[in-house]
C-alpha cells in the first residue's frame, strides 16, 4: 500500500476489495488483513457443513436408537447411514442450481444462500422430536433435514473454491484454496471435540435424553455470522472482468449450458479426482469412530480422540501441501499420494483389526491423515483451474458433488454394508482401493489438463 499514489487511491472506488465496503484496495493489491477475510468469509459456511455432518456421523449410534428403533441394531445403524446418504441426493441439484447462481448472479449471492440454508437444515435437526414423541414424523423430519443440508451443500465447494482461488495473489492459489480442505478438517475436530467431551462428560442417559443435540444447536451461532460475513464481501477483480467480457460478446448461453458443452472433458477429469478425496474423507474422518466402537470394540470417546488427533495434523498439513503445489504443482502430490493411499489402506485396516488399540487406532489416523492432506491439499485449487471463472462454480460443483454422492456419500453406508453381508471387517478396506484407483486413472488420463496456471 505505501507505493500506491494519490491518483490511484482516488481511483479505488472502481476496484475490488474483498471484503468490507470503504476498504478501497488498487488492483490487484490486497492487504494480509484482507486476505485472511477472504479466506474467513470462504470457508465458513464449509465449517458449518461438516461440523453438521461430522456430528450426524459422530453419533449416528445415539440418533439410530432415538429416530430408527427397529429392535436390531445393524438395521438402525443402517437407516442412520443411509439417512447420512440421503442427503447427497439432493447434492447434484444444488450444484446444478446454486453452482449457476454463482457463476450468474456471484459468489457472494450463491454463498449467502448456501449459508442460510445449511443453517436452517441444523437447527431442524436439533429440534427434531424422536420416535418415541412423534412416531413416524420423527425420521421423516430428519430426513427433511438431511435433504435441505445436502441441497445447500451442493453449491458450497464449488463457489467456496472458485471465490478463494479468484482471490489468491498470483502463485498462491493452491495455499488459499487448501483452506477449503482445512476448513473441513476444523469443522470435523470441532465436532469431536464436542463429541469425546460430551461422552466423556455425560451419562449414557443424558447423552441419550439432551447430550446429542448441544452440537447441533451450537452450530446454529455459525450460521447467522457467516451469514454476515458473507454478505459483506464483493467479488474479484477476475470474475467480474470475465462477466464483463461475456456481455460485451453478448453471449447468452447459461453457465450451465457452457460448462456441459464445452468444459465436459474437464468435468469427467474433475469428478475422477474427487473420488479418493471424498471415499477417505467419509471413511476414515467421519465413520471411523463408528467403525472403532462396532468393529473393533473401542470406547467411543478413545475413537472420538483418536480421530481429533488425525483432524489436526490435517489441519495443519491441507495448507503445507497446498503451498508446496504452487511451487512443485499440482499433479505429482495427487498421484504420489493416491498411489500412497491405495497401498496402505489394506493393511492399515489390517493393522487395526490384529491389533484394536487405542494407540493402533491413532497412529493409522494420523498416517492417514498425512496421505489424505498430501491429496486434498493440491485438489480443490487443480479442479477449479480447469474452468475460466465465468463457468468455474457450475462445472467444479458438478464434477464435485457427483463424486461425492455416488462414492463419498454413502460410503459409512457401503463400509457397514460390507461388514454386514461379509463378516469380514477389513472389507472396506477394497472401497478404499478402489476410490484410489479410480482417481490414479483420472489423474494419468487428464495428463496437462491438471497444470498450475494462474
Amino acid at each position: 500500500m505505501k507505493n500506491i499514489d494519490a491518483a490511484a487511491l482516488a481511483d479505488a472506488t472502481s476496484n475490488f476489495s474483498p471484503l468490507a465496503p470503504g476498504a478501497p484496495v488498487a488492483h490487484g493489491v490486497q492487504t494480509r488483513d484482507a486476505r485472511r477475510r477472504t479466506i474467513l468469509a470462504a470457508v465458513i459456511g464449509n465449517t458449518l457443513e461438516w461440523f453438521d455432518f461430522a456430528v450426524y456421523g459422530f453419533f449416528a449410534l445415539t440418533i439410530s436408537r432415538l429416530f430408527f428403533p427397529t429392535g436390531d441394531e445393524t438395521s438402525s445403524l443402517l437407516l442412520t447411514v443411509a439417512t447420512f446418504g440421503v442427503g447427497f441426493v439432493m447434492r447434484p441439484i444444488g450444484a446444478v442450481v446454486l453452482g449457476a447462481l454463482g457463476d450468474s448472479r456471484g459468489r457472494k449471492a450463491a454463498l449467502s444462500t448456501t449459508i442460510l440454508l445449511m443453517a436452517l437444515g441444523t437447527a431442524m435437526i436439533g429440534f427434531a422430536p424422536t420416535y418415541a414423541d412423534a412416531g413416524l414424523w420423527a425420521p421423516a423430519w430428519i430426513v427433511l433435514a438431511r435433504l435441505i443440508q445436502g441441497f445447500s451443500a451442493g453449491g458450497e465447494v464449488g463457489g467456496a473454491t472458485a471465490f478463494l482461488v479468484e482471490h489468491a495473489p498470483k502463485g498462491r492459489r493452491g495455499y488459499f484454496a487448501s483452506w477449503q480442505q482445512a476448513s473441513q478438517a476444523g469443522a470435523l475436530l470441532l465436532g469431536s471435540v464436542f463429541g469425546a467431551t460430551l461422552t466423556d462428560v455425560l451419562t449414557p442417559e443424558q447423552l441419550e435424553a439432551w447430550g446429542w443435540r448441544v452440537p447441533f444447536l451450537f452450530g446454529l451461532i455459525i450460521g447467522p455470522v457467516g451469514w454476515y460475513i458473507r454478505t459483506r464481501t464483493q467479488e474479484s477483480e477476475s470474475f467480474v472482468q470475465a462477466k464483463a467480457a461475456a456481455r460485451s460478446q453478448h453471449s447468452q448461453a447459461s453457465p450451465l449450458r457452457r460448462a456441459l458443452g464445452s468444459y465436459r472433458k474437464e468435468i469427467i477429469a474433475g469428478f475422477g479426482v474427487t473420488i479418493v478425496w471424498t471415499v477417505c474423507t467419509y471413511f476414515f474422518l467421519v465413520y471411523m469412530p463408528t467403525y472403532a466402537v462396532r468393529t473393533l470394540k473401542l470406547p467411543q470417546s478413545v475413537s472420538l480422540w483418536a480421530n481429533g488427533a488425525g483432524l489436526m495434523v490435517l489441519v495443519v498439513l491441507a495448507p503445507f501441501f497446498g503451498a508446496l503445489s504452487d511451487r512443485i504443482g499440482r499433479r505429482p502430490l495427487l498421484i504420489g499420494f493416491a498411489a500412497a493411499i491405495l497401498v496402505l489402506a489394506y493393511p492399515a485396516l489390517w493393522l487395526l483389526t490384529a491389533v484394536p488399540n487405542p494407540s493402533t487406532l491413532t497412529i493409522v489416523l494420523l498416517v492417514f491423515a498425512v496421505l489424505i492432506a498430501g491429496f486434498t491439499g493440491p485438489a480443490p485449487a487443480a479442479m477449479a483451474e480447469l474452468y475460466p471463472p465465468e463457468v468455474r462454480s457450475t462445472g467444479l460443483s458438478i464434477a464435485y458433488n457427483f463424486a461425492v454422492t455416488i462414492f463419498g456419500g454413502f460410503a459409512p453406508f457401503i463400509a457397514t454394508a460390507l461388514i454386514a453381508r461379509t463378516g469380514n471387517p477389513l472389507a472396506p478396506a477394497w472401497y478404499v482401493v478402489f476410490a484410489a484407483a479410480a482417481s490414479l486413472v483420472a489423474l494419468l488420463a487428464a495428463g496437462s489438463a491438471l497444470r498450475n496456471r494462474d
